[in-house]
Formats: structure tokens, C-alpha cells, sequence
């Protein structure tokens, strides 16, 4: 079953470098190969910031991934929320960003660490970490303790674990 994957794309290239259109052009290079890789089980978005300011938002289809640039008064982070906010629809949601990770956990979508995503792109080796702050609810991250077993993984750490073996 293809899995829907939407990609915070600066929070994979991130934002200093000399030449950022040759950056996202390789990322988008990139992503084609690795689903080419996948036998193209996912269907793959990669929302960056707009182009120009002043720029309507828009969205081609790059060598099989769907490419959003966010328009003039909106950032990559309303157009992922927007898209992973809409009813029915279950993404892995590749991003660093606790506010999208946690908007992502409320529309029961699974984020996973743009580190991590990195790591499988570029068929890097993952080292199991346990779950990282920026996927606790701030209750969890406030109380102090993890509840239950500490030898088993919760119910996020599940599901971010099955997230990361379907990429």
C-alpha cells in the first residue's frame, strides 16, 4: 500500500547555502530516486517556502513527487498543516518542527524526525534513539516520567517505529 508522505522540504536541506534552487532541485532529484528505490510505494509531497514574494502558491509534479511552493502571506508550515488537516487523510509527516509534529499527532498522522527521514533517503544507517521531546504531547514532556514499562515502546514510539519502516 503506498504510504502519502509530506516533507517540510528546508527541514531536510535546511536554509544556508549558497545556491538553495540547485539544493532543491537535488532533493527532488533525491526523493525520485528513492522512490524509485520503493518500487514508488509512496506518494510523496515536498512543500517548501514560496519562490518569490508576492507569488501565488503552486504545485507541479517533479519526476513523481509533488512539488508545493506556499504563495504570497502563507508559510510551507500553513500548507502542510492545511494539507494534513484535511479530513480522512493519514500522512507520515517528515518535519523538525514541534508545531507541525504535534498538529500532525491531533490529525492522527505520524511525524517522523527530519534526521531520521534523512537517514533512509541517503541510506544511512538509523540508530534506534527513544522518542524525541518534539513528538511528546507538553503534558508528557511536563510530567517528569514516562508512564508504564520503560522497556516498552509507547504507543507514539509504535507508531513512529512502523512510520520509519514503511519509508
Amino acid at each position: 500500500m503506498a504510504e502519502k508522505i509530506i516533507i517540510d522540504g528546508y527541514n531536510i536541506i535546511g536554509t544556508y547555502h549558497k545556491d538553495l534552487r540547485a539544493q532543491r532541485t537535488k532533493l527532488i532529484e533525491d526523493l525520485s530516486a528513492y522512490g524509485r528505490r520503493k518500487g514508488f510505494l509512496h506518494n510523496m509531497t515536498v512543500v517548501f517556502d514560496g519562490l518569490r514574494d508576492g507569488a501565488n502558491k503552486t504545485q507541479t509534479v517533479i519526476a513523481g513527487v509533488t512539488v508545493i511552493y506556499s504563495g504570497r502571506g502563507e508559510s510551507a508550515d500553513d500548507v502542510i498543516k492545511e494539507i494534513i488537516g484535511r479530513a480522512g487523510m493519514k500522512y507520515i509527516v517528515i518535519t523538525s518542527d514541534r508545531a507541525i509534529a504535534s498538529f500532525a499527532w491531533s490529525k492522527d498522522c505520524t511525524p517522523v524526525r527530519s534526521e531520521d527521514f534523512s537517514r533512509k533517503l541517503y541510506q544511512r544507517d538509523i540508530v534506534p534513539t527513544s522518542i524525541d521531546e518534539m513528538y511528546m504531547e507538553d503534558d508528557e514532556r511536563t510530567s517528569g516520567k514516562k508512564k508504564g514499562n520503560p522497556f516498552v515502546l509507547s504507543k507514539k514510539e509504535k507508531m513512529i517505529k512502523q512510520a520509519l519502516d514503511k519509508l
